[in-house]
Order: C-alpha cells, then sequence, then structure tokens
C-alpha cells in the first residue's frame, strides 16, 4: 500500500474517532490492523450510552466523512437496538456497540495483535 494511501485512511480513522468523542462516545479505541488483517487497515471501536446517542453518532459520522473527505460507508450492518452497529469505510471499519455487547464481543481481545493508535476512555 502506498504512503498517500495509507495516510489517507489513518486521517479518516482519526476523525472518526474525533466524531465519536464529540458526542461523549466511552472507551473510544483506535486499532491498527494492517499487519494482521487484509480486512481493513484500522478499526475503530467506541461504546454508546443508549440507542439515541449511537443514532446521532452514526449520523454525525456519516456527515462528517461525506463532508471532509466526500465518503460514504460502503456498508452500515446492524442497529443500534441490537447493540452493535458495524460502519465499512473500506480501510476503516468502525464498530460501536452498548457496553454489553462489546464486553461479549470482546474485538479488543479478539484482534489484540493489532496496534493501539488511540485509546480515549
Amino acid at each position: 500500500m502506498e504512503g498517500g494511501v495509507a495516510l489517507d485512511t489513518l486521517e479518516l480513522a482519526r476523525r472518526i474517532v474525533e466524531v465519536i468523542a464529540d458526542k461523549k462516545g466511552e472507551d473510544v479505541l483506535l486499532l491498527d490492523i494492517r499487519e494482521v488483517s487484509i480486512l481493513a487497515d484500522y478499526f475503530v471501536i467506541g461504546s454508546t450510552t443508549s440507542e439515541r446517542q449511537a443514532r446521532a453518532i452514526i449520523e454525525d459520522i456519516k456527515r462528517e466523512t461525506r463532508q471532509s473527505f466526500d465518503i460514504r460507508p460502503l456498508h452500515v450492518e446492524g442497529e443500534p437496538a441490537t447493540g452493535w452497529v458495524l460502519m465499512d469505510y473500506g480501510g476503516v471499519v468502525v464498530h460501536l456497540f452498548a457496553p454489553e455487547m462489546r464486553a461479549y464481543y470482546d474485538l479488543e481481545g479478539l484482534w489484540r495483535e493489532g496496534r493501539i493508535v488511540v485509546r480515549m476512555l
């Protein structure tokens, strides 16, 4: 992968982390998985405290990525009511969880070989 492309996905991932933090998402993690997976370059994982908050974060991520990067998610899977929403931006995959679902699926444990870039508690 060329340096410019990797830098762009990192910039996108960092901006998504900022959006989640701005909307008071909790325990936000930016994980570099380039060395351990072909699925994506980065995972952004965050917890939400309510369906309403999750919906607001999802809409803000969509708006910000469209305005700042002129991109839309390739796919969105799940609903806030289920406790897990996945937003696929190709090189960046966003996982928003209700706390109990995050603990159950333990993506941090599953992808522990990835490198933590940012963690905001």
